[in-house]
Parts: C-alpha cells; sequence; structure tokens
C-alpha cells in the first residue's frame, strides 16, 4: 500500500482513543507536575468518588505560589518492569557457530541489552512498544540497527492480530508554523519514506525528501520509485511487544495494556496524601509572638524587626497589669505523621497490586535484612507472576527481531552467516543465594539423589558440555572417585 495521500487527517481515527490514552500514561509517567496539570486540563476532571482531582483544579489566585507535590509513583512501577525482565542480561543462542559470533557482536555493538532494558519500560508505562531494524551506512556501515518506536509515533496494520505493517512518524524541528512529519513505513520486503507539510491534525502535501535538512540524507538512497527502500529480505523490519494482554480499555484490540492503566484516580489521591502531608509541615513551623517593646523600630517606612540574639531589653511600655501576659508566645500546630503515612502506604499498596506487583517490589514491607532467593520469591509472588507473563511476549518478539536483524545483516552488509531465529533466554529474575544453592546440592548428596555431573550443571547453568565435563574430571580426581582404567595392569599372583 502507498503512503497516506495529501490532506489525510493524522494521526488516523483508528488510533486517537488509544493516543489519547497514552498521553495521560505519559504525563503520569513523565513525574512532570506541569504536565499532569496540562493534560488534565483536557481530561476528566473529577475522581470517581466524586472528588475534583489535584491535578485538575485550576489555580484560583495565579500570583500565589502552588503547593501541590507529585509523587512520581507511576516511572517506579515502569522501572521495576523493567529491573524484572532485563536487569540480568539475556541469553540468546543460535545453533550455528558463525551465526552465533556475528550476533553476540551486533548485541554488543548495538548496545541491545541497554535497549530492551529501555525499552521494557517504555513498554510497561506506554502498553506496549515497537522494535525496529533499519540502517544507516553513514552512521554504522558494517551493520545493521535496532531501534525502539514508542507506541504513540507509530500507526499498525493488523490482520486477525498480526501485524502486517506499520508507519513510523515523527515531527521534524520548523522555524514556522507549518508542521513537517516525516513518515516511515515498513511492508514486507520494503520501508517507504514520505515527508509532509501540514498542519497540527493533517497531513497536509508530501513533499520531495530534499525540502527538509532531516530527510535530505534519505533521498541518495532511495530506489528509483524515489520513495522506497527494498530491504533484500521477505520479512516485515518491525515487531510490536505488547507490555501485557488484554487492553480492558480497548477490548478485542491488539494493544497491549499499561501498567498505569484504571490506577490514575490512586495516584492522585497519593499526591493529595502527601500534598496535605506537606501542607501540615509547612503550617506547623514554630512561630514565635513577641510583643510590641521586643521589635525594634527602622525607620519611618521601614518597618520594625525582632532579633532572637539580643540579651537585654529596654522597659516595656505596657500597662503593669498586663505586665504577667507581655511575654514571648510560641505558636506550633501538630503534624498528623501516623495519619498520612498510614494513608499513602495503603495507597501505594493498592496501586502496585493494581500494576500487578508485590509491595515489597517498590520498597514497602523490607527491613534492610539479607534475604535468601527463596525468600525473595515468596516475598515477590505476584511481581514474579507478572514478570513470567511479560516475559512470553518479550522472548517471542526479541526472538523475531533479532531474526530480521540477522537477515538484514546478510542481504545489506554481505555477512557469511545462515539466519536464524535465536532461542532467548531471560532467566527467571532471581539471583540464587550461594549458601542456599550448597546446602541444597549437600542434602540431595546425601541422598544420592543426584550425580556429579548435575551437581556441576546447577552450579553452573551457563557452562557448557566441555566444560562440564572438564570440571567434574577434575572433582573425581580430587575426591579420589576416578574410575579405575579398564586396561590397565593388575597385579599377579603368585601360583604353585
Amino acid at each position: 500500500m502507498p503512503l497516506p495521500d495529501n490532506g489525510t487527517a493524522w494521526p488516523p481515527r483508528s488510533v486517537v482513543p488509544l493516543y489519547a490514552d497514552i498521553k495521560v500514561d505519559d504525563a503520569w509517567y513523565s513525574g512532570d507536575p506541569k504536565r499532569l496539570a496540562e493534560v488534565y486540563r483536557h481530561a476528566p476532571q473529577h475522581r470517581h468518588d466524586g472528588r475534583r482531582r489535584l491535578w485538575g483544579r485550576q489555580q484560583r489566585h495565579p500570583h500565589r505560589r502552588e503547593h501541590r507535590l507529585h509523587i512520581p509513583l507511576a516511572g517506579e512501577i515502569a522501572q521495576t518492569s523493567a529491573d524484572l525482565l532485563f536487569a540480568d542480561t539475556p541469553v540468546v543462542t543460535v545453533a550455528d557457530t558463525a551465526t552465533q559470533d556475528r550476533l553476540g557482536e551486533l548485541l554488543d555493538a548495538g548496545g541491545v541489552p541497554e535497549l530492551l532494558l529501555a525499552a521494557a519500560e517504555t513498554a510497561a508505562a506506554l502498553s506496549g512498544v515497537f522494535l525496529r531494524v533499519t540502517w544507516d551506512k553513514a552512521a554504522a556501515p558494517d551493520r545493521p540497527l535496532l531501534t525502539a518506536v514508542h507506541p504513540d509515533q507509530a500507526v499498525p496494520e493488523w490482520s486477525f492480530g498480526i501485524m502486517q505493517a506499520v508507519t513510523f512518524w515523527r515531527v521534524l524541528p520548523s522555524t514556522t508554523s507549518t508542521v513537517w512529519r516525516h513518515l516511515e513505513r515498513h511492508e514486507r520486503g520494503r520501508i517507504l519514506h514520505g515527508l509532509y507539510e501540514g498542519t497540527d491534525d493533517q497531513l497536509g502535501r508530501r513533499v520531495p525528501l530534499a525540502e527538509h535538512p532531516d530527510t535530505a540524507v534519505l533521498a541518495n538512497s532511495l530506489g528509483p520509485e524515489g520513495d522506497s527502500i527494498e530491504t533484500g529480505v521477505d520479512l516485515l523490519t518491525a515487531v510490536y511487544v505488547p507490555n501485557i494482554a488484554p487492553n480492558r480499555r480497548h477490548r478485542g484490540a491488539p494493544w497491549g495494556r499499561s501498567d498505569l492503566q484504571g490506577m490514575h484516580d490512586l495516584l492522585d489521591a497519593l499526591d493529595e496524601t502527601w500534598t496535605s502531608w506537606l501542607r501540615d509541615v509547612r503550617l506547623a513551623r514554630a512561630r514565635l509572638i513577641v510583643p510590641d517593646g521586643y521589635l525594634r523600630n527602622n525607620g519611618p517606612g521601614r518597618g520594625a524587626e525582632f532579633d532572637d540574639d539580643r540579651e537585654v531589653w529596654q522597659t516595656l511600655a505596657i500597662p503593669p497589669t498586663e505586665q504577667g501576659a507581655a511575654g514571648i508566645t510560641l505558636s506550633q500546630f501538630a503534624i498528623r505523621v501516623e495519619e498520612h503515612r498510614a494513608t499513602a502506604e495503603a495507597i501505594v499498596r493498592q496501586a502496585t497490586a493494581a500494576a500487578g506487583y508485590s509491595p515489597a517490589s517498590v520498597g514497602l514491607d523490607g527491613d534492610g535484612a539479607a534475604v535468601t532467593a527463596t525468600e525473595i520469591a515468596a516475598r515477590d509472588h505476584r511481581s514474579m507472576v507478572t514478570r513470567g507473563k511479560k516475559a512470553r511476549y518479550w522472548r517471542r518478539g526479541v526472538a523475531d527481531i533479532l531474526y530480521v536483524l540477522l537477515a538484514i545483516d546478510q542481504a545489506q552488509f554481505g555477512s557469511r552467516i545462515t539466519p536464524e531465529r535465536p532461542t532467548v533466554d531471560i532467566g527467571d529474575g532471581v539471583a540464587e543465594d550461594p549458601a542456599s544453592t550448597a546446602q541444597t546440592l549437600s542434602l540431595l548428596a546425601q541422598a544420592q539423589a543426584l550425580s556429579t555431573d548435575t551437581k556441576v550443571r546447577i552450579l553452573h547453568p551457563a557452562w557448557d558440555n566441555a566444560a562440564v565435563a572438564e570440571e567434574v574430571a577434575r572433582i573425581h580426581a580430587e575426591t579420589g572417585q576416578a574410575a579405575p582404567d579398564p586396561v590397565g595392569t593388575f597385579p599377579l599372583t603368585a601360583t604353585n
């Protein structure tokens, strides 16, 4: 299919509802109070409990200092999701040795582990993320590039839940009111590029790529048609990785669901609680009420001030009958610390549970003491279940896009490899405590329930068969368990 026609409404109507949801999620994820206030100028002003949203309240006195406080829990939840998935580098393997070596070079040179960590955080906050393979021989002359694209910069096309094509777009810098958009459409076997000069809600007219400096470099790389690049592989050079499914607000749609879906009221209530807490602190600051005689006159029009370091004061010009009531009075209100702490903690617990995580994953229920991997798994059970569900989407998406990466590397860069779909092992997310592992192996060995070979494989799961065999042989030699040589010499017995 071609790129959109001139005058097409943008973004397309099919993605407008999703973009609206992403805009609100993005404001909470950003942690920027100004963006929250801006987004709720056009979003519903009241929570489901009937109260007006903290960030939807318009300031009545523009010159009065604002005291609303934002707690970036949304960003912490998204970061927790990414850490659970990719804090440890995933293990990616293929059968062919040459392909494995080249894949390792591409992963390392392209910073793919770090890319996946950032993409997973974006997906958790914004419902999903696109992974795209492209290339720029001026920037990276010896390899293709793997990049991530946010879901509000993509317009995919689906058939039975399978993505058939996707158009990525971006707004280019402009010094006038004109809105320049670059569209990059990925289809099986080719990538199309288009530059549009339009308005905020319309693409406007399509113009040559050379008319904007950000796309002028593409003009020299395009094919005879002037707008497309042949990839050389019969594959779609982009995949979509949903954060988790289904999307409860758009039932039946192939989009993923943000971790923040359905918890905006809780996030707003948390900010309101902390704002109230800090208001108590602000109002409870100690204040001294002093008589006029304790003030030093600074002269006409300059007011008066109280010097709290002065030790000697002159006689006060007040009636003697009021002498006992003329001292300094301390005014300080109580701060409702426990009430606010309990309320804030309850909201955080409910919010993390709504996102699919255990409270311990965001710092609650921990006393700082060292715990074993088994205790961590038990304490973070809900988080591990959510992580396991997300890992399924990521294994499939990463394996698919790395296969495309290898195919493009062969077609466009002439690599002497055999592209194959790799196996992606994300791991279990919990590092086993060495003491716990040693105790488990010892008990199983006493019960004669496992061999030395199995013990070495449990202790070193990343080792290959040759390394395991060498370690087993060394252990047997050191412990005297080496098998006797079946063709060795035997002592002779004297006979009569």
